[in-house]
């Protein structure tokens, strides 16, 4: 834990998510795909995302999730990033995101040092992916008086 006792379970997770895609962007340390302006997140979407900044943030929340939860690979995050898709008059049914999305998340995150591969599957965080967490949180907690 960062100093003060702070993790990222103690403060509100939206918050928490835009703090940490921000820190994300303002370090620019990893190269992040030229087709994200044009990319649909899953094919129940019908347009990309209108935030430009819509891959930090998907990455900001994709360690958030391996913050509570370690191993776990593409597979559970394309089922925890899909939705439902509408089939017109057809019934809606379930669709996972985009596979290839997921494994370029994984991809600039592992470039930055946070994540690394585990040797039974999946990803797991680095302790700099720990501490970086902890330190958006403990600012989020604690904002500097001015």
């Amino acid at each position: 834990m960062a100093s003060g006792g702070v993790c990222v379970k103690d403060v509100n997770q939206q918050q928490f998510v835009t703090a940490f895609a921000a820190f994300l962007k303002k370090g620019g340390k990893g190269k992040i795909p030229e087709w994200v302006d044009i990319v649909k997140t899953g094919k129940h979407k019908s347009l990309s995302p209108y935030d430009p900044d819509w891959f930090y943030v998907r990455a900001a929340s994709v360690l958030r999730r391996l913050y509570y939860r370690s191993g776990v690979g593409v597979g559970t995050m394309i089922k925890v990033y899909g939705g439902k898709k509408r089939n017109g008059v057809a019934p809606p049914h379930r669709c996972t995101g985009a596979p290839g999305l997921a494994r370029k998340v994984f991809q600039y995150l592992e470039e930055l040092k946070m994540v690394d591969k585990e040797p039974e599957g999946g990803r797991r965080l680095t302790s700099t992916g720990r501490r970086d967490m902890d330190r958006i949180a403990f600012q989020l907690k604690n904002p500097r008086r001015n």
